[in-house]
Formats: structure tokens, sequence, C-alpha cells
């Protein structure tokens, strides 16, 4: 059973308490939770309202929705090879945040060589590039920041966002969830839609040491409300569910990703993206598509040809090949 302390919010609490194989009474919880009766159905109603599938049935209480499950910084670190745990320096799970992100940015940076975890069951304010929303109800997605510190600015940083994109592709792999590709720069797709994204923010002084915040967002199973939420903000939504029979334990989830993601920032300043780009090319979901790249107010329309060593997006145009850095990139949906 999942240790709850007493110190965090009821709605993560009973949340905790809960799975998607036994049923639990109110009464039971109650005691437990050393609250009453009344004080857990407010907290089911309350978890229902933000979208958590429950199940619950007369005289058998209530249990979490097939393939819903809470996370746990225990389990998560169990799941974890060794020597990955060793470098985390410290792992939480909050029930409800603004933004992960804005968290760990406001926080002191882990020691160089660490990272500090943060996952939320919860995202309210989450936002992705260009500051739009990302949308995250309890148990239905994976809201993941991870910070480090780089002793000094590592070349080609900017590149970064490509080499936690593979490393996201790679954990959900290992899990059986294939078929992930990358859209230039940083989001997670499948055929049938956005799976998830990353993004990367960072504070830097000049010569000085550099705080890097890597902010993963992947959606694991979606109610309609959700869906109809992403759709209004432009966007097809995908998740893991509609992949997989079994959903995978999303406290596995989180673990396989820090087991890769950890291990390629450590090396990141040493090799930079060049041992990625093979992968890379496996993963394109732009290759020889033709693209749009928006960039300071101008668009500019060609055939996408890969990556550089540098991680730049190549579009060939009738002028060359172009070199972009940055830039929104959208793909003509008549292909």
């Amino acid at each position: 059973m999942t240790d709850t302390p007493a110190d965090r919010p009821l709605l993560q609490r009973v949340f905790q308490r809960l799975d998607d194989r036994a049923f639990q009474s109110g009464e039971v919880l109650a005691v437990e939770l050393s609250v009453t009766r009344a004080a857990v159905w407010k907290a089911v109603e309350q978890l229902r309202e933000l979208g958590v599938h429950l199940d619950a049935q007369t005289n058998r209480g209530y249990k979490l929705g097939a393939g819903v499950t809470a996370l746990s910084e225990e389990r998560i670190a169990q799941l974890l090879p060794p020597g990955v745990r060793a470098r985390v320096e410290t792992m939480q799970v909050e029930w409800s945040l603004e933004s992960t992100n804005t968290r760990l940015l406001e926080s002191f940076p882990p020691a160089a060589g660490t990272a500090t975890v943060l996952v939320s069951e919860h995202q309210w304010g989450g936002r992705g590039r260009r500051g739009r929303g990302w949308i995250a109800p309890p148990g239905g997605a994976i809201c993941l920041s991870l910070a480090w510190q780089y002793q000094d600015m590592p070349a080609d940083l900017s590149a970064l966002s490509l080499v936690a994109g593979l490393a996201v592709v790679g954990a959900l792999a290992s899990l059986g969830v294939t078929g992930v590709r990358l859209k230039w720069p940083n989001d997670l797709l499948t055929e049938r839609g956005k799976l998830g994204g990353i993004l990367i923010e960072m504070r830097a002084e000049a010569g000085g040491p550099v705080h890097v915040v890597i902010g993963i967002g992947i959606n694991v199973q979606l109610d309609e409300a959700a869906r109809n939420a992403v759709a209004a903000a432009g966007n097809i939504a995908d998740d893991i569910r509609a992949h997989q029979v079994t959903v995978p334990d999303r406290n596995a989830i989180v673990a396989a990703v820090l087991a890769c993601l950890v291990p390629a920032l450590d090396e990141f300043p040493r090799h930079g993206l060049t041992p990625h780009l093979a992968s890379w090319s496996q993963s394109d979901a732009l290759q020889d598509r033709e693209v749009h790249v928006e960039n300071a107010g101008e668009v500019t329309r060609g055939v996408a040809r890969g990556i550089d060593s540098h991680g730049a997006l190549l579009v060939e145009t009738r002028a060359g090949v172009q070199r972009f850095v940055s830039g929104e990139v959208s793909v003509r949906l008549d292909q």
C-alpha cells in the first residue's frame, strides 16, 4: 500500500489509497485517513469532477478505473536502476501544481551531475511551446519535470530537447509502447495524434553554471472531456491506452523515462547530439514531408530533410536547403 503522509491534501491521500484491483469501503478509508465518512465521499466526488475514472458499488466502496494508477515516490525509486537512483538527489510527487517546470526553475538547482525530479498528478497551468496549455487530468497523464545543472554551458544546448525526446521514445518502447515518432523540435506523435511534448527552460549567468529544467508531458489515458479540451486548443490528442490492451503503470513510465534521460543528460556535454543522429532519423516524423516553418513572422515552405549535427531542422526549398534552429512547423494535411 502506498504511503500517504497526513500533511498531503485529502484528495491525494484518497487517490493514493485506491487502486484498480479491489474495492475499498468509505468507512475503512475514513478510519485509515482519520477523517469522516462524509469527507471521503466529498473527496471521491471531487476526484470525479477532476476527470478521475472511478468505479463505485454499493456496500463495496470505490476503486480506480482500469489502468488508473496513483504515483508514488517509493514505487518509482524501486523501479529505477541503482545507478540512476543514485543520481536522483530528490524526488517528489505533488497533487496539484500550476507547473512542474515553474516550480523547479524557481528552486535551487541540484548538485552538478544529479537530478531533482518533480511529478504532479494534476497540473492546471502547464504549458507547451508558445505558452499553450497542457491538459492533464489526475491519473490520466505524466507531468514530469527534471532539473539538472551543468557547470558550464554545453555546446548546442538547444539540441537537448531532441535528446530528451529520444529518451522518452526509448523509454516507452521498453514498456511495449511502440510507433512513437518525434516532430522537431519537441513533440511526441503517433499516427492518431499528439501523445506528448517536451519543454526545456533554463537559467544561466555568463560564464557560470546552467540550471536546466526538462518538462515532459505524456498522455496515458484521457477522458472525452480532456480530448475535447485539447481539440478546442487546436490539437488532436492520442494516449497510450489507445495502443495498449494493458496500460503500463504510470510509476513504471516515470521510472523508464528517468532511466533513459539521466544518462543522456550526463553524457550530453561530452558528445552532444552526434551519438543520437541515427536514432533521430529513425524516429523523425517530418522526414521527406512538405512542411511550413513559421519563424520570426516569416513562413518558409519546403520539404523536411532531417536535422544536422547541431540539431537544426533542414528544409529543402526552391532557393536551396535552409537551416532552422527554432520555429513552428506544420505539415501539409493532404500528404
